[in-house]
């Protein structure tokens, strides 16, 4: 009787060759040659009857059929780890292997994100994670990474959003600069000031400032003494160099703050928040480590009980 399943090891290859992003990288893994990986896939793609992975010299994408079929079998072959590891005693966390591939802004991946990523290294001391810092919203699909951190509003989309956390955001200055500013009381105290803004990079606008005035939700507009563009960490290290008051989520000052290199100003004007969400495609073909880092950072920033 003929082998119904014999193609697996083309379906491996595969599956190999999209998580390593080239067929060079995956052959180096695997202990082959790229050509042997590349008739892997022709194999499959004649077996199927439809073209699975676009390559050029430079780059390589799925197809629509491609990523359907990655996403199925990629489910199917996490069913057959699981039943293994039930049968020989060992637990999905102290096997699991694989890369992630998460894209996340500046604020977020250098004020919170590191140590949420050591623990997650420590469980998973065998998943590699490739990082992305850019305030740049990537596109999941098209760029190949599996997760992404966005801040603010989130717009429409097919995407799954789930809320880490709300930044609360802040009014800062360096401690000299709150000094010598006069009154820093009110919103009119605020509008005398020298602001340090954001410029968004998509449309070269200042971002306006989330405030509350006498309990009103306000977006303030600054007329900006001097703007920031794509790191919003730039903003901290101008206030700290005393160049006039920013807003940021508190999280991106905390350490400046601790360390006396920043002060709080206008706390009255303060109580807005900006939220951090995951955002990753809805389909079922998660990769198991990309499902173990989502249930990471759902656990690390969720509310701690009294």
């Amino acid at each position: 009787m003929a082998r119904r399943f014999d193609h697996l090891a083309d379906v491996e290859a595969l599956l190999r060759v999209v998580d390593e992003g080239s067929l060079t990288n995956a052959a180096v893994v695997l202990g082959t040659t790229p050509s042997v990986l590349s008739r892997s896939i022709a194999r499959l793609e004649a077996r199927l009857g439809a073209q699975l992975l676009r390559r050029t010299t430079r780059s390589q994408s799925l197809t629509d059929a491609g990523r359907l079929y990655v996403d199925e079998t990629r489910q199917a072959f996490a069913l057959v780890e699981k039943a293994e590891q039930a049968i020989c005693g060992r637990t999905p966390r102290e096997e699991l292997t694989g890369r992630v591939r998460l894209s996340v802004p500046t604020s977020y991946g250098h004020c919170r994100l590191a140590p949420m990523l050591a623990t997650f290294a420590g469980r998973h001391p065998r998943v590699q994670v490739e990082l992305n810092i850019t305030n740049r919203n990537v596109d999941l699909a098209a760029e190949g990474y599996d997760l992404a951190i966005r801040s603010g509003p989130l717009p429409d989309s097919s995407m799954v959003a789930r809320t880490l956390e709300e930044g609360r955001l802040i009014l800062v200055a360096s401690p000299g600069y709150a000094r010598g500013a006069g009154p820093l009381d009110t919103f009119a105290d605020l509008q005398r000031q020298r602001c340090i803004a954001f410029v968004r990079p998509s449309t070269g606008r200042v971002i306006p400032w989330l405030l509350r005035v006498d309990g009103k939700d306000v977006d303030w507009v600054p007329p900006p003494a001097i703007t920031v563009s794509d790191d919003v960490m730039g903003l901290v290290t101008l206030a700290v160099q005393g160049m006039g008051v920013a807003t940021c989520p508190e999280l991106m000052a905390a350490e400046r703050i601790a360390a006396g290199q920043l002060v709080q100003v206008l706390p009255a004007l303060g109580g807005r928040t900006r939220a951090f969400s995951l955002v990753y495609a809805p389909h079922r073909g998660l990769s198991p480590a990309a499902r173990a880092l989502i249930d990471l950072l759902v656990e690390q920033t969720a509310p701690r009980s009294a």
